[in-house]
C-alpha cells in the first residue's frame, strides 16, 4: 500500500507562495523557519520523507506536503493551544513520521521539544491514558500512529486533543505570533548537550553530504532519527524512515535509491 500523505487541503492553498510574519522580513529568523522555507521552495515535488511502517505502509512526503503538515501542526499548537516560543512540547513516541512533523512545528514555534521525562507544558504520545494520569501537562495530545487513521479509536480521556481529527482542519500556511528566539532551548540531547534553537542545524543535526539519500533505521530511537534527518534536510537531501518491523532489503533500498545511512 502506497500513500500520499496529504492532510486535508483548502482549495487552493496548496500553491500559495508562503506568506511570512513581518520580523521575518526584516531578517530575524530561526533555522528551522528556515529549513521549512527552504524545503517548500526548492525541488517542493520531490520526495523529502518516506516512511515505510508495518502492514506494507508507505508514506511519501515532498517538501511542499512536508511543510504543509508541519504548518497545520504548528497551527493546532499556537492557535489551539497557546503554545508559544519558550514553552516544550515533550514527543512520547516512537520514531516515526508524525513525531517528526510534531518536532519539526515545534521548533518552528520557537519550542524546546523534550524526548525523556523532563518536565513540559505539552504532551504528544501514543499513550494518553497514562499521559492524562500524571496531570503534569497543560495539554495532552494523542497521537495514532497508523497511516490511514483518522481519528483516536475509541475513547479519549476528557480534554485529550485527537491530532489525527484536529490537525487537517487548521491552515495550510503558518505565520507565528511572536517572533522566536534563537537562544533559547531546541533540544537537550541524551548526552546531555543543551542546544539552542540557533545551533539546531549545525551543532545537533547529524552532517551530511549535498544531495544525500538518507535510510534512517526507526529502531535506532527518535533522538538519532530527528538529527540524522535535519543532518539531511539541511544539505538538501531527503530521509527513508524504516520502522523497526520492516526488512530492509535491496530491492528497497534500490527503488528509494538510498545512497546513505
Amino acid at each position: 500500500m502506497t500513500l500520499r500523505a496529504v492532510p486535508g487541503s483548502r482549495g487552493t492553498a496548496w500553491h500559495l507562495p508562503a506568506r511570512r510574519a513581518p520580523w521575518q522580513d526584516v531578517g530575524m529568523s530561526i533555522p528551522a523557519i528556515d529549513l521549512m522555507t527552504a524545503l517548500r521552495s526548492g525541488h517542493s515535488t520531490s520526495p523529502r520523507l518516506t516512511w515505510y511502517g508495518p502492514d506494507a505502509e508507505r508514506v511519501e512526503l515532498s517538501g511542499r506536503v512536508l511543510d504543509n503538515w508541519v504548518a497545520k501542526t504548528s497551527n493546532l499548537l499556537q492557535d489551539e493551544l497557546d503554545a508559544e516560543p519558550g514553552m516544550r512540547l515533550r514527543l512520547d513516541l516512537p520514531a516515526h513520521w508524525k513525531s517528526m512533523i510534531l518536532a519539526l512545528a515545534a521548533w518552528q514555534l520557537g519550542m524546546e521539544v523534550v524526548l525523556d521525562s523532563a518536565d513540559a507544558e505539552l504532551l504528544a504520545t501514543e499513550s494518553p491514558d497514562a499521559g492524562q494520569e500524571h496531570g503534569a501537562y497543560d495539554s495532552v495530545i494523542a497521537v495514532p500512529l497508523p497511516a490511514l487513521a483518522m481519528r483516536w479509536p475509541g475513547e479519549l480521556p476528557p480534554g485529550v486533543v485527537d491530532f489525527a481529527a484536529e490537525v487537517r482542519s487548521h491552515g495550510d500556511v503558518f505565520m507565528a505570533h511572536e517572533e522566536p528566539e534563537g537562544s533559547n532551548r531546541a533540544i537537550v540531547s541524551s548526552a546531555g548537550t543543551l542546544h539552542a534553537h540557533s545551533d539546531l542545524l549545525e551543532g545537533f543535526a547529524a552532517a551530511h553530504d549535498t544531495g544525500v539519500r538518507l535510510l534512517v533505521r526507526a529502531g535506532d530511537g527518535l533522538e538519532a532519527a530527528l538529527a540524522q534527518s535535519l543532518g539531511a534536510w539541511h544539505r538538501d537531501g531527503s530521509v527513508v524512515l524504516v520502522h523497526p518491523d520492516v526488512t530492509v532489503t535491496d530491492k528497497l533500498l534500490n527503488d528509494e535509491r538510498v545512497q546513505g545511512g
